[in-house]
């Protein structure tokens, strides 16, 4: 599974924040063995003490390689390794005087820790288990033993001075905790927005799809009635010279008709699996069926980029949001649109630029939304299938005003090497 992926798991996100504490743990905890031994120049049993502290670095080491697998990190898993936490400190704890030990408040860490990640049921869980560890200590461990060179001041401003450290290591890491915490609620009610944004999305275009399925049914017979029209009229066009170039124009709409809807049925029994083009190859095709459309709409295409062309992931309904975003730039203006394409060794990007008034604040606002439209006779279907079509191919479109006069619509495409 890719990383990214992975990353954005909430469990692999709490493990992962869990290991990188754990690991600091292990650091603070050699800082302070070693400061009781040159400083305070106490004699522990520093053997199961160390042995300890190298057994949880282990613990954290296959803990860390067990994020790379994509099997997901339960409730359960978590509350597991927190255990060992609270076991370990329990260890060092009974070596280096129990309840006595200034260190005794870190026992409210995993406390937190469980508290901000976990389900009731294993905060209160964590709760008696370190309830029920500060309450052995109270009775059962190893009192420190006394140092004949610091008097008893000295002692207990040592006993202070870990108190105080003590809270600092918890502050800082209820603090750190917190943070994230909002901050990956911030992100999954982000995430779920988007969800539903794209679920609604979806479900209009499933829609569409289905209208569009029985239009394509139907239109068949009048289109059928219309070609047989106009070829009995071309016939008689002797009698009617000026018809003849209306009727051509006629027939040329009514076969293109014809090919659009033979292109929906056949995609509707094809796989729909996409196809690698060269990407001055797939505009170039498109540019050429657009023309055969709106015949009298005028272009001026440019590319500005060496060969070879990269290869674009093309489907028919990538063909076809190009077409909408072509249409929409013909119908701002009736003078000519400029297209220019780019590329590099990620991304595919056309920009389509026209000459009209540009984009009102309101059409800045809602362009691409379904059902929403600048145009008289429009239906606001045009850019928001394109704008869905581009977004599932892991691509973007962006409508903006030039400062030299009129509108810009760019589409970016990541290419098919690039993609992940």
């Amino acid at each position: 599974m890719n990383s990214t992926i992975l990353s954005s798991l909430p469990g692999h996100s709490q493990l992962r924040r869990l290991v990188a504490l754990r690991g600091m743990a292990v650091a603070a905890q050699l800082l302070t063995l070693a400061a009781v031994w040159k400083i305070l120049e106490l004699e522990l049993d520093w053997q199961p003490m160390l042995l300890t502290v190298a057994t949880l670095t282990g613990i954290n080491l296959l803990t860390w390689l067990r994020l790379r697998s994509s099997k997901p990190v339960s409730n359960s898993e978590l509350f597991a390794q927190l255990c060992v936490d609270v076991l370990a400190l329990t260890i060092l704890l009974y070596y280096g005087g129990g309840s006595t030990n200034p260190f005794v408040s870190l026992y409210l860490l995993p406390l937190v820790i469980a508290a901000a990640t976990l389900p009731a049921r294993y905060t209160w869980g964590m709760a008696a288990i370190t309830a029920a560890c500060y309450s052995v200590l109270m009775l059962y461990y190893i009192p420190l033993p006394h140092n004949h060179h610091h008097d008893s001041d000295s002692a207990f401003n040592a006993h202070v001075m870990g108190m105080w450290f003590g809270f600092v290591i918890s502050a800082v890491v209820v603090a750190y905790f917190v943070v994230q915490m909002a901050q990956a609620v911030r992100n999954r009610d982000e995430a779920l927005v988007r969800v539903r944004e794209e679920i609604l999305r979806n479900e209009r275009i499933v829609a569409l799809g289905t209208q569009a399925a029985g239009a394509a049914h139907e239109l068949g017979t009048p289109l059928s009635t219309m070609s047989v029209v106009i070829g009995e009229l071309q016939h008689d066009a002797t009698a009617q010279p000026e018809w003849h170039d209306a009727l051509t124009i006629l027939d040329e709409q009514v076969r293109g008709c014809k090919r659009i809807l033979d292109k929906i049925l056949a995609n509707a029994q094809d796989s729909g699996a996409a196809v690698l083009l060269p990407a001055d190859k797939l505009v170039a095709e498109v540019l050429d069926e657009w023309q055969l459309l709106r015949p009298t709409a005028q272009y001026r295409y440019r590319n500005s980029d060496a060969q070879p062309a990269p290869l674009v992931s093309a489907d028919a309904t990538l063909r076809a949001a190009l077409m909408n975003l072509l249409n929409n730039a013909a119908d701002a203006a009736p003078q000519s649109i400029d297209i220019e394409t780019h590329w590099d060794a990620n991304r595919f990007m056309l920009e389509i630029h026209d000459h009209g008034k540009g984009l009102s604040e309101e059409a800045g606002l809602k362009a691409g939304s379904a059902f929403f439209t600048t145009k008289s006779e429009g239906r606001g279907l045009g850019l928001f299938l394109a704008n869905a079509t581009v977004e599932r191919l892991g691509g973007t479109v962006r409508l903006f005003n030039r400062d030299t006069g009129g509108a810009t619509t760019q589409l970016i495409l990541p290419l098919a090497g690039a993609q992940s």
